[in-house]
C-alpha cells in the first residue's frame, strides 16, 4: 500500500506564518508539522512516502531530506499547477496498481492508520473517509453515514453551521487503485467536490471510518497556536516523543544562558538560572533567558532572546524573537525575528515575523 500527503497549496489562509515558510514545515512545538504526519505513516509500518509540493517546495526538502531520519524512504513529486486534490493524486499514482493511504498537508492529528486501512478492508470498501466530529461543520465536507459506516451523502462545505451532521471529512483517504479510472487525465478535479459525490451517487462502497481522538485543521494562525498550547496539553499522544526533542544541542545552563528540548530539564536548568520555566513549556536549543523571566505553557524557538522579568503565557514565539525587559506576553503568536519591547502588554494577538513594537505598547 502506497502513503501520499498532499502539501501542495499556498496556505494562504495561514499567512503570515507562510509568507516564507510552506505549510508542512510551519512548527508545532519546535518541530515541522509534516514530521507529526511522517510519525503517524511510521506508526502503521509504512516504509515509503511520496510528498505532492508546490508552494516553496526546495524549502521543503532542504529541511526533511530523503527521510532517512524519519526511517522512511521519501519520493518528492512537484506540481507546476493546481491540479485539484484528486488530479494531484491520480498524477502522483501514475500507473499503480495498489490501494494508497493519502492525507492532506494541513492536518494535525493523531489517527491510528492501522485502524483505518483494518476497517476499509473489513468493508471492502472502494473509497475509506477519514471522520471526525466538530461543533462547526460549514467549513468541511460533511458526512452522513450509516451505523455500519457506509456513506449516504457527501456536502461540500453547507452554508448553515447548523448543519444538523457535525460529522466531516478529516482529510485522510485509503482509495484502492480503481478509483484512478474514474479521475479524469489532465485536467483540475476535486475529491470532495467531484469525486466522492459521484461515488456514493453511483452506489459505491464508499465508508466512514470515525476517530474519535485528536485532530485539528490548521486552517487559520489562531488554530496554529491552539495546537501548539494542545501539544503542550498532550492533547495529541503521537505527538510527545517529538514535541521533546530539541532542534539542536544543549548548552550547560547558566544565568542568562539556557536551551533545552525536554521540559523537565528546562525546569531544572531553569532553577539554577533564575528564571522561572514550567513543565509544559517547550524551549529551543541557543535561546537566552535572562534572571527573573517567567516562561509558561509556551514554545519558544530556536534563537530567541528573553531579557529580565518578561513573562510570556500560552504563546509561541518562532526563531529569533526579543523580548524586551518586563514585556509581558499572554496568548499570542510572535512571528521570526519579531521584538517587542520593555514594558510592551501583548494580550491576544498574532505578530507576522519581523513586528517591531517599540517600548511601552499595549497591544
Amino acid at each position: 500500500m502506497r502513503a501520499m500527503i498532499l502539501a501542495g497549496g499556498d496556505a494562504a489562509r495561514l499567512r503570515p506564518l507562510t509568507v516564507y515558510t510552506p505549510n508542512p514545515l510551519v512548527p508545532i512545538a519546535n518541530q515541522p508539522l509534516l514530521k507529526y504526519q511522517i510519525e503517524i505513516l511510521r506508526r502503521a509500518a509504512f516504509r515509503e512516502l511520496t510528498l505532492v509540493l508546490g508552494y516553496h517546495s526546495n524549502k521543503i526538502e532542504d529541511v526533511i531530506g530523503d527521510g532517512r531520519e524519519q526511517k522512511i524512504a521519501i519520493r518528492y513529486e512537484e506540481q507546476s499547477t493546481s491540479q485539484g486534490t484528486a488530479g494531484a493524486f491520480r498524477s502522483a499514482m501514475g500507473n499503480a496498481t495498489e490501494p494508497a493511504v493519502v492525507i492532506y498537508g494541513d492536518i494535525l492529528t493523531d489517527l491510528q492508520l492501522d485502524r483505518m486501512i483494518a476497517f476499509h478492508r473489513e468493508k471492502g470498501a472502494l473509497l475509506t473517509i477519514g471522520m471526525v466530529t466538530v461543533d462547526n461543520p460549514s467549513s468541511f465536507g460533511v458526512i452522513d453515514a450509516s451505523p455500519d459506516g457506509r456513506i449516504v451523502s457527501f456536502i461540500e462545505k453547507p452554508k448553515d453551521a447548523n448543519f444538523p451532521h457535525k460529522t466531516i471529512n478529516a482529510g485522510i483517504y485509503v482509495i484502492e487503485p480503481e478509483v484512478l479510472k474514474m479521475i479524469p487525465s489532465g485536467e483540475k478535479y476535486s475529491f470532495e467536490e467531484q469525486l466522492f459525490p459521484a461515488l456514493i451517487a453511483s452506489g459505491q462502497p464508499v465508508y466512514a471510518f470515525n476517530w474519535p481522538g485528536y485532530w485539528k485543521h490548521l486552517g487559520s494562525v489562531r488554530s496554529y497556536l491552539d495546537a501548539n498550547l494542545d501539544l503542550l496539553a498532550g492533547r495529541l499522544l503521537t505527538g510527545r516523543s517529538l514535541a521533546g526533542q530539541s532542534s539542536g544541542p544543549a548548552s550547560e545552563p547558566a544565568s542568562g544562558r539556557t536551551v533545552a528540548g525536554d521540559a523537565a530539564e528546562t525546569a531544572e536548568a531553569a532553577q539554577t538560572a533564575q528564571f522561572q520555566v514550567d513543565q509544559l513549556s517547550r524551549i529551543d536549543a541557543g535561546c537566552t533567558i535572562k534572571p527573573g523571566a517567567e516562561i509558561v505553557n509556551s514554545v519558544i524557538g530556536p534563537g530567541c532572546f528573553i531579557e529580565e522579568r518578561a513573562q510570556i503565557r500560552d504563546s509561541v514565539l518562532l526563531t529569533g524573537v526579543r523580548v524586551g525587559k518586563a514585556a509581558e506576553i499572554r496568548h499570542s503568536f510572535i512571528g521570526k525575528s519579531s521584538i517587542i519591547g520593555r514594558n510592551t502588554r501583548v494580550t491576544d494577538a498574532i505578530f507576522g515575523d519581523k513586528t517591531s513594537l517599540a517600548d511601552y505598547s499595549v497591544s
